[in-house]
């Protein structure tokens, strides 16, 4: 059937309206629902403008939390008795919280008045040592200068306070509270400062404080101090927190410091704090409760002071005293025979660190005041104190040659070596001579002759001559030592006892800084000859030891051959006294000797001759030394000595070096008669302080 004309055409048509109203419905309905969506977004948009608007933009400016440590407590310092030596007081100090929209005038303008504030308020002798305006601005760490000129920061962050001022007088915290809407961000905060005991009580022992920027500024090249160039510790520890230096402060840094608090801020992206700080207490450190005895330490400390005075008076002259008037220094330590417990540690002069640092600082002339004071010349080179500056090329340091205070090992290396018999009869020369010409020579103390000698009389009476031809020079010409003329073989026997008994090494006490000693034999030999090495170290003329070393070696004399380490800390405890941790005495290492070279060696040591042990009341062995040296082109004579007690069941050695002292009898055997007696009057050399009847 055929479509009637038109008809097609007409269905095209009206499917094309069709779908042109689809269309347009759909239009319609796409720009409704963008109106309605457009409309609720610009709803929301308003609500969040008009009716949340404050609050979002307060937490827009809120980028992070901003962490500021805060420095505990240190711990307290004891002696043996608790008495306090170094400890942490409360103190006042003023800090600035920088405000990054401060303006530069204002701030400039606000240091000039604290400035101002801090003079008027001063006592008149004080007005000098006041911040001038330069320097107020210059701790508050803005970042410029009283000319608004740019200038270095110190500080890391502006949301952590920055310190003007320690240590406020009464007067300057009563100001600061009453006008404090005068000073725009200043704030009192309480803080703890360092004390020391004011009569100095083994100052250089325990060490000092200073800021820990300093500690790891690079200038100061390597050293035990590396210990703080740490990054770890840069994140714990704040720029001017104070930390310990030297001694026992440095030694026991992280059991004295204990931990950080925290204070925890809002912060913006600009670093302003912008909500009210979040506060976590520090935990205090522990304290240190030492070996040290104040009154014995004080009695060594006052020894040396008088001895030195005495050998410059009028009294002294005529007498063998006299030759110690250039001495000026100083150095003691006594240390029990059967523990390592050092009682004293004597270095002479000392300083009060109270009047030397400022809150970590040292001026100029505190330096050139102290530095030859403030290092421990009993473990380390330390020179006495001069004026002269010049003078310090011209005499001899801390570190001497051991002189006849190593006689008493010579003997024991001799018998052990089969060099020598203990009843081995020698005719004193007087003089030895020896070398390839034999013109090279050994002369006793003022040309003495001691006649018949055996190992204990030649101790007894310090023989030089016993000892070069007797054991140096007899380990020089030893078959038991192949090619003697090579330096590499008895030098190096002899190297080895000496290091045995804690000389030439470390004491294994830990301290900072503490030296090895000076083994000349070494060079000696190489440089000379290994004979004239071993004849010269025979009667101590060719190793610098420290006093540290000579006790202890002084100790192993009087225990047969256990070297202990030398122990300065009993026990720590919390801040509030309970116990954290005690020691005991740890065994280094044992010589083991037969019992009647240790009974020679005691027989001579017995009678050896020393001024001011008169009418002791106690048995006690000793060698005296008198070590002499080239210095400045001079030579010098050191006063050495050794000793223990009591003889038959011994309690403490004792070892004293004054340099220039002259001989061991007179320059240092009364500094050691002072520290025996004052050992025996508070601990007891029996056991029990003198004078204390034991209970029945």
């Amino acid at each position: 059937m055929k479509t009637p004309l038109g008809t097609g055409e007409s269905e095209r048509n009206q499917e094309a309206r069709r779908r042109r109203t689809q269309f347009s419905v759909r239009i319609n309905f796409f720009f409704f629902a963008s109106f309605i969506l457009f409309s609720t977004l610009i709803g929301k948009l308003a609500i969040l403008q008009f009716v949340h608007g404050e609050e979002m933009a307060a937490q827009e400016r809120v980028r992070q939390k901003a962490n500021v440590p805060i420095s505990p407590i240190r711990g307290n310092i004891y002696d043996s008795n608790g008495y306090p030596l170094a400890y942490t007081i409360s103190s006042q100090s003023l800090f600035y919280q920088l405000k990054l929209d401060k303006k530069k005038e204002e701030t400039i303008a606000l240091a000039v008045r604290l400035a101002d504030a801090f003079r008027q308020l001063a006592d008149e002798s004080k007005q000098a040592e006041q911040p001038d305006a330069a320097e107020v601005l210059k701790r508050m760490d803005t970042g410029f200068d009283l000319n608004g000129e740019k200038a270095q920061k110190a500080a890391g962050y502006s949301f952590s306070p920055r310190r003007i001022k320690t240590g406020l007088t009464a007067k300057e915290i009563a100001y600061f509270a009453e006008h404090r809407d005068e000073f725009d961000g200043i704030e009192i905060v309480e803080e703890s400062t360092r004390e020391y005991a004011d009569n100095t009580i083994a100052v250089q022992l325990i060490g000092y404080l200073r800021q820990f920027s300093t500690a790891t500024d690079p200038n100061l090249g390597k050293s035990f101090l590396d210990y703080y160039k740490n990054d770890e510790l840069k994140k714990i520890y704040q720029g001017d927190e104070l930390v310990g230096f030297d001694g026992l402060e440095f030694m026991y840094q992280k059991e004295l410091r204990g931990s950080n608090g925290m204070k925890t801020y809002r912060v913006n992206s600009t670093s302003q704090i912008m909500e009210q700080v979040e506060l976590t207490a520090p935990v205090k450190g522990n304290n240190l409760h030492l070996t040290i005895d104040k009154d014995v330490q004080l009695t060594a400390e006052n020894a040396i002071a008088e001895r030195l005075a005495y050998m410059k008076s009028p009294a002294a002259r005529g007498t063998y005293a006299a030759k110690g008037v250039n001495a000026v220094a100083g150095y003691a330590v006594a240390m029990e025979v059967d523990t390592g417990r050092v009682i004293a540690m004597a270095s002479f002069p000392d300083y009060n660190p109270n009047e030397v640092w400022d809150n970590g600082r040292i001026s100029p002339e505190k330096w050139n005041e102290v530095r030859f004071k403030y290092l421990n010349g009993t473990i380390r080179e330390q020179v006495g104190y001069f004026t002269d500056p010049n003078e310090y090329k011209r005499h001899p340091s801390s570190l001497v040659y051991l002189g006849s205070t190593m006689k008493p090992l010579t003997v024991l290396i001799g018998l052990n070596e089969g060099i020598i018999g203990a009843n081995e009869i020698y005719q004193d020369p007087v003089t030895f001579y020896f070398g390839r010409d034999g013109k090279a020579k050994v002369s006793n103390s003022d040309m003495k002759n001691y006649g018949r000698l055996t190992a204990a009389s030649a101790i007894q009476h310090s023989a030089n001559t016993y000892m070069a031809e007797m054991i140096g020079n007899r380990m020089y010409f030893s078959k038991k030592y192949p090619a003697y003329d090579n330096p590499g073989n008895a030098v190096e026997v002899w190297d080895s006892y000496v290091k045995k008994f804690g000389l030439g090494v470390l004491t294994g006490s830990g301290l900072p800084g503490e030296s090895e000693g000076l083994a000349d034999y070494l060079t000696s030999a190489k440089r000379e000859s290994s004979q004239s090495a071993l004849i010269y170290s025979s009667f101590g003329q060719q190793g610098k030891y420290t006093t540290l070393q000579l006790a202890q070696y002084a100790s192993m004399l009087a225990n047969h051959g256990k070297r202990y380490k030398p122990q300065f800390v009993d026990m720590i405890t919390t801040y509030d006294q309970d116990p954290v941790q005690t020691f005991q005495p740890e065994l280094l290492d044992e010589v083991t000797l037969p019992d009647e070279y240790w009974r020679v060696v005691e027989q001579g040591m017995s009678k050896v001759g020393v001024q001011g042990f008169d009418g002791v009341a106690y048995s006690y062995n000793r060698k005296t030394g008198t070590s002499e040296q080239q210095v400045g082109g001079d030579k010098v004579e050191n006063a050495v000595l050794i000793a223990y007690a009591p003889a038959e069941k011994p309690k403490l050695a004792v070892a004293v070096v004054v340099p220039e002292g002259g001989f061991g009898s007179w320059g240092a055997a009364p500094i050691a008669r002072q520290i025996f007696d004052a050992y025996d009057q508070h601990i007891g050399l029996n056991g029990l302080p003198k004078g204390v009847v034991p209970q029945q």
